[in-house]
């Protein structure tokens, strides 16, 4: 390789990484992270009319821009590898997050030499988009110098989020955006940090040292397998060994990603921030979808082809039977498949006799899910909407077993002890902070 080549290619890295915690749906159809690719953009504008940044290389990268199933952790790990700058997007959720905190320990630790992990350090940009409290961060970042009131007083106190919703500070959100802007060009330009070697971003360890065992998800997949007996006229072309290997648009018109569609879909969930476990129905089926102590919310990805199968009808009838809320349902189901036409409408019925509780509430969050999510397009717009519902009901809903020991009776008082307050004095200590 030529050296004149060594510089166009140093040219094209992207000037920031912007790093953010995903803010969790609360209303199906929303965008809780609008604003932040707002940000973004009004961040890219800036950096490409500071700098000589050549047309068609991105000044800038943000997870938002993938899709799903487009080899998201490779991607993830390049761009972490070539990004000039690192910017974290400081929140309380931020710090809570194992994947920013893995974010922030791959592009850290992406060089191995000692002097040029300095500079690496000194290419971390922070910017403030909630207020969080010196004490509140964790190690990683406390080290990281970080002036928020050079940007203004106001965004030192509202940050960016604030500064962006109410009306009467636009002018400057403006002004913080542009400097932040200029601290990232002038990061990039006089204290350079290398590009690295990409890192398996599933692998590394969070920079934050992140809570064990939190944010559970399991993606349940309901098919068949190739160890089963198709059904006459049923093509093997989307199946595997295992019914965790199935993806219904692998024989279909679309091309591109041959994965198991579980491994598309965990990729989104931790792109969400949350520890996918991806397992068969008949391993699921017995405790986390229809026992008392469920560990987690649960996506099932559903073959209506398994419908034909009557041990895997009777597991799901026994998981609608439960009708547990924290248990969304996805029906992927690609109708340029060759096989579909001749058992299309009995197996929907079947599915719809066999799931009715769970496709009735399913329906309230999304028809696409339970009728048919025809493309990987479609299966990539609704499914983070199916996970974060089926997040929220586990929290609202699930029920909640203390740990096991003996019971301990509390003595009841029929007034307050000499020099205890009483029961209205309590509540007003209560209120004190």
């Amino acid at each position: 390789m030529s050296r004149d080549a060594d510089v166009t290619d140093a040219r094209g890295r992207p000037y920031f990484f912007l790093s953010y915690a995903h803010t969790p749906s609360y209303s199906p159809g929303m965008d809780p992270d609008l604003w932040v690719h707002r940000l973004f953009q009004d961040l890219s504008d800036h950096v490409m009319a500071m700098t000589d940044h050549p047309a068609g290389h991105p000044v800038g990268f943000m997870a938002r821009q993938m899709r799903l199933g487009e080899s998201w952790s490779e991607r993830l790990a390049v761009a972490l590898a070539n990004c000039r700058v690192f910017v974290p997007l400081y929140s309380p959720r931020y710090f809570r997050s194992d994947m920013c905190g893995k974010e922030w320990y791959a592009f850290s630790r992406r060089v191995t030499r000692p002097l040029m992990r300095q500079a690496t350090a000194a290419a971390i940009v922070p910017a403030l988009w909630v207020p969080v409290r010196h004490e509140d961060l964790p190690p990683a970042a406390r080290d990281v110098y970080a002036d928020h009131r050079a940007f203004g007083e106001d965004y030192a106190t509202e940050g960016l989020y604030g500064l962006m919703k109410l009306r009467y500070l636009r002018d400057e959100y403006e002004r913080a955006v542009y400097q932040l802007a200029k601290a990232i060009v002038t990061t990039a330009e006089r204290r350079p940090s290398p590009a690295g070697r990409p890192l398996d971003i599933d692998e590394v360890p969070s920079a934050f040292e992140p809570r064990t065992g939190s944010r559970r998800l399991r993606i349940v997949v309901a098919a068949l397998s190739t160890r089963h007996r198709l059904p006459p006229g049923r093509s093997a072309d989307c199946y595997g060994p295992s019914s965790v290997d199935w993806n219904p648009y692998r024989a279909g018109v679309w091309g591109g990603d041959h994965r198991p569609l579980a491994e598309v879909a965990a990729e989104e969930v931790r792109r969400l921030d949350y520890l996918p476990t991806i397992e068969p129905l008949g391993e699921a089926a017995a405790e986390p979808l229809t026992g008392e102590q469920p560990d987690g919310p649960a996506v099932v990805l559903l073959d209506r082809w398994a419908l034909a199968d009557a041990e895997q009808r009777q597991l799901l009838a026994r998981m609608d039977l439960a009708a547990r809320p924290w248990v969304s349902v996805i029906v992927p189901w690609d109708r340029s498949d060759p096989d579909d036409p001749a058992s299309g409408d009995e197996l929907q019925q079947t599915l719809e006799k066999t799931l009715a509780r769970t496709l009735q509430r399913g329906r309230s969050v999304s028809r696409v899910a339970t009728s048919g999510v025809p493309s990987p397009d479609a299966f990539a717009d609704v499914l983070p909407t199916l996970i974060q519902w089926a997040a929220a009901q586990f929290v609202r809903y699930a029920p909640v077993h203390p740990p096991e020991g003996p019971a301990v009776a509390r003595p009841r008082l029929r007034g307050p002890l000499p020099g205890m307050p009483g029961p209205v004095e309590e509540a007003a200590d209560d209120r004190r902070p």
